[in-house]
């Protein structure tokens, strides 16, 4: 995936760039609303997005300044694991970038690139029921808060936005 706009730039990360996207984590509240991982998982997810670059369209990216470059958070598309008819989007911020509408940004992108011909499924997104911002974001790009999904023993918000090519 790649997109670009005034504000932001969405790209594969360079094998290099593990540092700035594990210190991403290191922040108690960029973390607070996701499941915990070590840093050894950290690695382990980074280096799955390097692969998956090479063997299909669905990875986890980086989202950079577009201005000046800064790394401004990651972001993620994949078969969504509790139906793999439907494709999970989701996003990741550092705390400096939160508030400036980034995050409506990166869903759209996300959206756009999943609603393209080669992926005709429903997109949906979950964050936690505390993640109130996220949730807003989610409305706002036009994705319909349907019954929580329980994953886990964890209960989160579940939002859909259904692709009208998709039989229903």
């Amino acid at each position: 995936m790649y997109y670009k706009n005034d504000t932001i730039i969405i790209r594969e990360f360079t094998p290099e760039e593990f540092p700035l996207f594990f210190h991403l984590f290191e922040n108690e509240n960029v973390t607070r609303y996701l499941p915990y991982k070590t840093p050894e998982e950290y690695r382990e997810m980074f280096d799955k997005a390097l692969t998956d670059y090479k063997n299909g369209s669905f990875s986890r990216w980086g989202i950079f300044n577009a201005e000046n470059h800064d790394f401004v958070g990651m972001c993620l598309a994949r078969v969504f694991l509790d139906n793999p008819e439907q494709i999970e989007i989701g996003y990741t911020l550092g705390e400096n970038y939160w508030g400036k509408g980034l995050g409506t940004e990166v869903c759209k992108a996300l959206v756009e690139y999943c609603s393209s011909p080669n992926h005709q499924k429903d997109i949906v997104a979950v964050t936690d029921l505390d993640n109130i911002g996220s949730q807003k974001v989610l409305l706002k790009s036009g994705f319909n808060r349907t019954e929580n999904l329980v994953r886990e023993e964890r209960e989160l918000a579940y939002f859909i936005l259904q692709n009208e090519q998709t039989p229903r």
